[in-house]
């Protein structure tokens, strides 16, 4: 579900503008019989993150007759660039998912979106806290619901863990190598990584720079898109140093990160890789990856650990929000329809078919799971918080500094280069 992340340059949005006709919104309106039609792009392809949006969509329709909606299912990896050929085509879906940070403010920029201020109300107003909606927030200006906390860590097997001898989760990077090296010994990869699609390779490059930068710098660098700082140096070279550890699952470079047994949440979901570094979303992906579509029993959770001498504040924790938001032309029940997705009852719901924190405080009531409620708690006591560094970066500098992690971890290119590549794609902006 993540996040934030797809490999898109003009090539990608010419491809993208040619398949347009297969991922098209159109139908959105209010058509002769006085049926107001509207679409929905959302990145839950398969299992009961997908029959989420059916059942919610069901509800709605239910509650409100003269409303049909649409949905349309795209892979993560995709949605991005889809996305945002068919803004710049003006002919957008009226509700898709929004990833936030720089994204959504160049979205604010070109007016492609509408303005939510004013216009929450009933449970998700009562319900959801202001810190999530400033999530959702440009220019003081609320432009997309809020739906799920997706704050980052490692995910693993505790049944794996246990056959290891790792008694303990990893609090420092030396503690993690260690524990790796235990995994190995045991036949299985001790971190599964899918560098196919860039982004989770990133990850790596983003928490390091997280523990390494002070939150002042990584603010600064958001704006500036300037890598200057030592500690974005010093973070790429954290990076190579882990990587020469050799941590990951074999052919990680060509494995991708959600689609299949063979991926690396697969490879979690399966028990082949004793964890994987991820999102929030993850246990919604792993659970729909392992033989019988169910949760995996012995899924758990650990922050990323810490790195001794780094300036990040220790505890500091990244991820953003998911939410969605209203095309700027969208009929005005794509309003009410957020309002019901941000409900108690659809949070809760959202809630058990993801397997990820909602955001909605009574829905957050219903979470068992100890790893969720570990997430939770990490995230309300971290001394900061940080979004994908990709999504505060923007598109076309969050997908260059990408690709530039994983040609680093390739071997082609060197830490300082990597570095390099992020300034020359900041340059440009």
């Amino acid at each position: 579900m993540k996040g934030n992340r797809i490999l898109a340059g003009s090539a990608a949005l010419i491809v993208g503008a040619l398949a347009l006709a297969g991922c098209s919104a159109g139908g959105s309106g209010e058509s002769s019989d006085g049926t107001v039609e509207m679409t929905l792009w959302q990145n839950s392809t398969t299992g009961p993150g997908q029959q989420f949006w059916k059942d919610a969509i069901a509800a709605f329709e239910k509650e409100n007759p003269n409303v049909k909606i649409k949905m349309q299912s795209i892979q993560n990896e995709d949605l991005d660039g889809k996305l945002q050929t068919s803004l710049n085509a003006g002919d957008p879906p009226d509700i898709f998912l929004q990833r936030g940070g720089g994204k959504m403010a160049a979205m604010v920029q070109a007016g492609q979106l509408m303005d939510l201020t004013g216009k929450i109300e009933g449970e998700a107003k009562d319900n959801i806290s202001e810190g999530s909606f400033k999530a959702e927030t440009y220019q003081d200006k609320i432009w997309a619901m809020p739906l799920s906390v997706l704050p980052g860590g490692i995910f693993y097997s505790q049944d794996l863990y246990n056959a290891a001898g790792v008694t303990e989760t990893p609090t420092t990077i030396d503690e993690l190598i260690a524990a790796n090296d235990k995994l190995k010994a045991t036949g299985v990869a001790p971190l599964a990584l899918g560098a196919k699609d860039a982004w989770p390779a990133a990850h790596w490059f983003y928490w390091f720079a997280l523990r390494e930068c002070t939150p002042k710098t990584m603010e600064a660098t958001g704006d500036s898109k300037d890598f200057s700082d030592p500690c974005w140096l010093k973070a790429a070279q954290d990076v190579e140093d882990f990587a020469a550890t050799e941590p990951f699952n074999e052919g990680f470079l060509t494995t991708p990160a959600q689609q299949g047994a063979g991926s690396s949440a697969g490879l979690v979901a399966n028990h082949k890789a004793g964890g994987e570094l991820m999102g929030a979303w993850d246990p919604g992906v792993i659970a729909s990856l392992t033989p019988d579509q169910k949760p995996l029993p012995d899924l758990a959770w650990y922050p990323f650990p810490e790195v001794p001498g780094g300036k990040g504040e220790p505890g500091a924790i990244m991820g953003g929000l998911d939410g969605y938001s209203c095309s700027a032309q969208a009929p005005k029940e794509c309003v009410d329809f957020l309002n019901f997705i941000g409900s108690n009852d659809q949070q809760t719901a959202y809630y058990k078919a993801f397997s990820s924190p909602p955001v909605n405080a009574e829905a957050q009531k219903a979470v068992t799971e100890p790893y969720l409620k570990q997430i939770l708690e990490a995230y309300n006591k971290a001394p900061y918080v940080s979004q994908w560094l990709d999504t505060i970066l923007g598109q076309n500098v969050g997908n260059a500094l990408n690709v530039a992690v994983v040609d680093m971890l390739a071997g082609q290119s060197t830490p300082q280069q990597m570095i390099d590549s992020a300034n020359q794609a900041g340059a440009k902006g």
